[in-house]
């Protein structure tokens, strides 16, 4: 009985169209929690930063690198996060990150000298937050349609609670406990990733059989209308989408037979197929880079990345060397988080409204995004301190919590191509991850 069970909780949903819920607000639920275990701790991680320097005698810049490395690695790794994801699974690549992710952070409690951190933190923490996030979102997104936008934000908004919760308490905790266990504390914590990831069960969809074709239809009529199931959406694994076999191609053409879809077949990853004429499809597909479209969308999420995470690093520094206290510095990193859940939530409900031109309003939102960095240049109190976090909450979240699952619009590549559209678009936006934080710590200095 036990072994049915466990057969039923790890095989994969089928259904014969996007569900646009059931299971889905399960996946949802996982990627909120795993938002609060990876981006919610990166965000957070500035509360160490005066820890740190005084420990290892390091300025801001150098301590910056931790997550500099750290974000790198998340967005460089993302096309190995894609292979592997298509080849044994979402669930399973998930999982693996979130022992990384745990490891690296308790091994960073044990550090003796601030490059240990860009090792532990940025390398191995790195992988596992790439491991984590990556395949998560690209799940979640295949589980929804007209839905898709206003729940990936609304389940995004689990790394702006972090970050509102995690400020003050981590606070609270080196005051009693030191960083150093902190730190390990924190890591334990994210052990909670591998039980998210058992959540995430691969979707099948599967078109409908089609009514048999009746002898006097004109053959070239049937052919058309088969030639038209070719464009559902179709991914290769169980784990990565959609596999629908229905194909024109060895349909006989006398008029005096009656012509039937073929019988849907599935792929287990790591397998192969059942039939010697199936093509796999490849494991990150890099025709993409020739669509103009996504080429221009990539270069709008390199420079819009710049601004996603030097704020958050920095507020708390910044605030100290204002003058402001600890307490209250506090306070403005987690309002900061609040304004991003109410950005976050009205981009994902305004994307919903139909028509509209997405790729429109999240121009618009980054352009406000830039305004808001720049605000911070004028503020010198608590309360300007305040009132630009809160304006950048707002816009960053705007743009974070959508410009992912936008990829599988189809005015950038489509849900097809979602998967690796992924994995190459974080991919490019490396090079903003590595150089954001550094470039803001030499600003400051």
């Amino acid at each position: 009985m036990t072994q049915k069970k466990s057969k039923i909780c790890f095989k994969a949903n089928v259904y014969t169209q996007v569900p646009d819920g059931r299971w889905g607000w399960a996946v949802a639920i996982s990627f909120f929690f795993i938002e609060v275990f990876t981006y919610g701790i990166i965000k957070s991680f500035g509360v160490f930063f005066t820890d740190l320097m005084d420990s290892f005698g390091e300025s801001n810049s150098r301590i910056s690198w931790i997550i500099s490395i750290c974000v790198f690695v998340l967005t460089f790794t993302a096309p190995l996060s894609t292979i592997l994801s298509s080849w044994f699974g979402h669930r399973a690549v998930v999982m693996v990150g979130g022992l990384l992710v745990s490891t690296g952070m308790v091994l960073a409690s044990f550090a003796q000298a601030v490059c240990h951190l860009y090792i532990t933190i940025g390398i191995i923490s790195g992988l596992g937050y790439c491991f984590s996030f990556l395949p998560t979102v690209t799940i979640l997104s295949q589980y929804f349609d007209k839905r898709r936008s206003v729940v990936t934000a609304v389940a995004s908004t689990g790394e702006c609670f972090a970050v509102f919760a995690f400020a003050p308490a981590i606070t609270a905790l080196k005051e009693n406990i030191g960083w150093r266990h902190s730190l390990l504390f924190v890591g334990l914590l994210q052990l909670n990733i591998v039980v998210c990831g058992t959540l995430l069960r691969p979707i099948v969809i599967r078109a409908t059989s089609s009514p048999k074709i009746a002898t006097q239809e004109n053959p070239k009529e049937a052919q058309y209308m088969l030639e038209n199931e070719k464009t559902r959406t179709s991914i290769d694994s169980i784990d990565s989408g959609v596999e629908i076999t229905t194909s024109p191609k060895n349909v006989p053409r006398p008029s005096n037979l009656e012509l039937e879809p073929k019988a849907d077949t599935q792929q287990v990853p790591g397998t192969s197929s059942s039939k010697p004429s199936a093509k796999r499809a490849p494991l990150l597909d890099f025709s993409i880079l020739r669509e103009r479209s996504f080429i221009c969308y990539a270069l709008f999420g390199l420079f819009a990345t710049l601004g996603f995470f030097a704020p958050s690093l920095y507020i708390i520094p910044l605030s100290l060397s204002l003058g402001v206290g600890q307490d209250r510095a506090a306070l403005i990193l987690s309002a900061m988080a609040i304004a991003e859940v109410f950005g976050r939530v009205g981009a994902g409900v305004a994307l919903t409204r139909e028509p509209i031109r997405k790729i429109y309003i999240e121009l618009i939102c980054v352009v406000l995004l830039t305004v808001s960095l720049f605000a911070f240049t004028f503020a010198t109190e608590f309360w300007g301190l305040l009132s630009c976090s809160i304006f950048f909450g707002v816009m960053v979240g705007t743009v974070a919590g959508t410009h992912i699952p936008l990829l599988a619009e189809a005015d950038v590549v489509g849900i097809e191509k979602m998967s690796s559209a992924a994995g190459v678009y974080v991919f490019i936006q490396s090079l903003s991850g590595l150089a954001g934080p550094p470039l803001a710590g030499n600003l400051k200095t």
